[in-house]
């Protein structure tokens, strides 16, 4: 079920990309009016989680998450019914604000009903989800284009969203008994943030976490000219290749998931072992472009890289929500945000620093990767070690 929240976001990201060019057609606009389309969804993921964590440690997990697939669907309906480019924009920022509740609380759940062995198993179960989401969103946007309009694709979303409050509804239990909820003030907020930030190991994390999803945005706004401009691949060869990453990234999740969940690697070593092996992965790419050895280097660099980011994800999930059990959804709103928001500001770096090679992709990864590895080396082992016998509870 918190898979399906959790995926709402990616479906709306993605689900009406193959829609884009209909969609500036019907609603006489130009193609970069149209994308903003996506940019303010994508802005309104990153924000709304900052919105939803803090109040889901204030009213508890089960209503914000009713009341976000329920504002989800409301929001998609509506998008499928807008007038004109400006009216789908704004309410594309509502369907991100909104979708953002069910990523944020969902890790708040886990956090609450396991300790730190499990919660890293159910940690890379949510990530499965978010990895396939994306591989499957645009080939189910292109099916329903088949029969629909991009207003269908929307109504699509908004029967999605539908059934995810009805099984929120029916099947979702309150985690956070009354007793361990936050004061709802602005002052309480803030305090819980201002904890959160002051604990280095978390910063270590988020960051960490940021600046890997960083590379990935990259990886995914450079690819498409990379792999067909320069290196002649078809649109069948490109997503080919999508996908054999996709399933690398997501296997390595898995991989990570089951190491941590049995005890038998600490998620801090699972998150070092995946930085090194994301620089690995980068250097062999940004190699490979800057000499030209053509694609079989590029096809190697990017895989080992997402293999990387799949090792570290999970891990920096598990320790950012792991110290702090009373802000878990505060501490789950600062990873969402951080991995949005960099990522957003990281991707259109790629094409302004040039399109004529694969520099600018692999720098741009191989810049955020390492920088990702500076910033977490640094703050971890400056980072006081919590007292995990201080409280209860802290996993």
């Amino acid at each position: 079920m918190l898979g399906a929240l959790t995926a709402a976001a990616p479906l709306s990201l993605d689900t009406y990309l193959p829609a884009l060019p209909t969609l500036t057609a019907d609603l006489a606009t130009t193609p970069s009016i149209a994308q903003l389309s996506l940019t303010s969804c994508l802005l309104g993921l990153a924000l709304g989680q900052l919105v939803a964590g803090p109040l889901s440690d204030v009213l508890g997990r089960r209503r914000p998450m009713l009341l976000g697939a329920t504002g989800f669907a409301v929001a998609s309906a509506l998008c499928a019914v807008a007038p004109n480019v400006g009216v789908l924009v704004a309410l594309r920022l509502a369907q991100g604000l909104l979708g953002a509740v069910g990523i944020v609380v969902a890790r708040a759940v886990v956090r609450d009903t396991s300790d730190a062995t499990t919660a890293a198993r159910s940690f890379a179960t949510l990530m499965l989800v978010s990895g396939v989401a994306p591989i499957l969103a645009p080939v189910l946007g292109g099916q329903l284009l088949r029969v629909t309009s991009w207003r269908g694709v929307f109504v699509a979303l908004a029967v999605y969203g539908t059934l995810a409050g009805l099984a929120v509804l029916l099947f979702v239990r309150e985690s956070l008994p009354a007793t361990r909820r936050r004061s709802g003030s602005a002052a309480a907020t803030l305090a819980s943030f201002r904890v959160l930030l002051g604990d280095r190991r978390v910063v270590a994390c988020v960051l960490a976490a940021g600046l890997l999803f960083a590379a990935m945005f990259a990886y995914i706004s450079g690819s498409t000219f990379v792999l067909q401009d320069l290196y002649g691949l078809s649109p069948q060869g490109f997503s080919g290749v999508f996908g054999a990453n996709s399933v690398a990234i997501v296997a390595s999740v898995q991989v990570a998931g089951r190491l941590a969940g049995s005890g038998r690697v600490r998620p801090e070593r699972l998150l070092a072992i995946g930085l090194v092996t994301a620089m690995a992965g980068t250097g062999v790419l940004l190699t490979s472009a800057l000499l030209d050895v053509g694609l079989a280097g590029i096809l190697a660099g990017l895989v080992v890289t997402v293999i990387g980011v799949g090792l570290v994800l999970p891990s920096a999930t598990t320790l950012t929500l792991a110290d702090h059990p009373e802000h878990a959804g505060s501490a789950s709103a600062l990873l969402g945000t951080a991995q949005f928001l960099v990522g957003a500001g990281v991707a259109p770096l790629v094409g302004l620093a040039g399109s004529r090679s694969a520099v600018p992709m692999a720098s741009a990864m191989a810049a955020s990767v390492v920088l990702g590895a500076v910033v977490f080396t640094v703050l971890w082992r400056t980072a006081a070690r919590p007292d995990r016998t201080a409280a209860p509870g802290h996993a």
